[in-house]
């Protein structure tokens, strides 16, 4: 009988190709977010409510209101990405195009590609996700992406440029816009003092707009 081939477990710092990551963490049920970045594997400490738990929760609801009124839009939470040979991160929240966008879901169901954009929770990760994935999600064309540091009460929202990452700045009202998800609208402030009802009024009001309608239209 020819002998079972060995299966070790993923450990932070590994470095190996995708297929590998993909079968040593798949041989880890019990295992809940691990990511490849760069060829290089990352583990994630258990998680506070504090400074993760909560902040992602209105993170997931802003969007989930989004893509309520938004069809032809698919919402993951902490969702396993293909992006290239050596990238497989497992962001906190991601928004994509189902039809004619950048990513696609393989037969096994993964999301293969790019979403249009890409939000992290940063607490213990912030140099990660300000680094190393801000890096890897330019390359690959990630539209835009949303890093919440929550440690420094602060926000980044970057939108590709002519190959570069430029930071969306709030406008006079102190909301910012994306620019690839018409009518995504934030209110900075209220999202960083825990003021969800004004964030959810905020994000009606770009819900309202001409702008969100005519993009309804084009994708739907």
């Amino acid at each position: 009988m020819a002998a079972t081939a060995t299966i070790f477990p993923l450990e932070n710092g590994d470095k190996l190709t995708r297929n590998e990551f993909e079968r040593r963490y798949n041989a880890m049920p019990n295992l809940k977010k691990a990511e490849l970045i760069e060829g290089i594997v990352y583990m994630a400490s258990p998680l506070r409510i504090t400074n993760h738990g909560e902040p992602h929760a209105r993170i997931i609801t802003w969007l989930g209101f989004y893509k309520a009124f938004t069809p032809s839009l698919q919402l993951g939470d902490n969702c396993t990405v293909r992006l290239d040979a050596n990238n497989e991160p497992q962001p906190d929240g991601l928004l994509r195009i189902i039809e004619g966008g950048q990513s696609t879901i393989s037969e096994d169901g993964y999301v293969e590609g790019a979403p249009e954009l890409i939000v992290e929770i940063a607490a213990s990760t912030v140099s990660l996700d300000l680094h190393q994935k801000l890096n890897v999600y330019r390359r690959n064309q990630v539209q835009e992406y949303l890093v919440w540091r929550v440690d420094d009460h602060e926000l980044d929202w970057f939108r590709l440029t002519n190959e570069e990452y430029i930071k969306l700045e709030p406008n006079a009202d102190g909301i910012i816009c994306s620019q690839i998800f018409p009518g995504l609208w934030l209110d900075r402030s209220a999202l960083l003092a825990g003021d969800l009802p004004q964030v959810l009024a905020i994000l009606q009001e770009g819900l309202a707009t001409d702008e969100h309608q005519a993009f309804v239209e084009e994708i739907s």
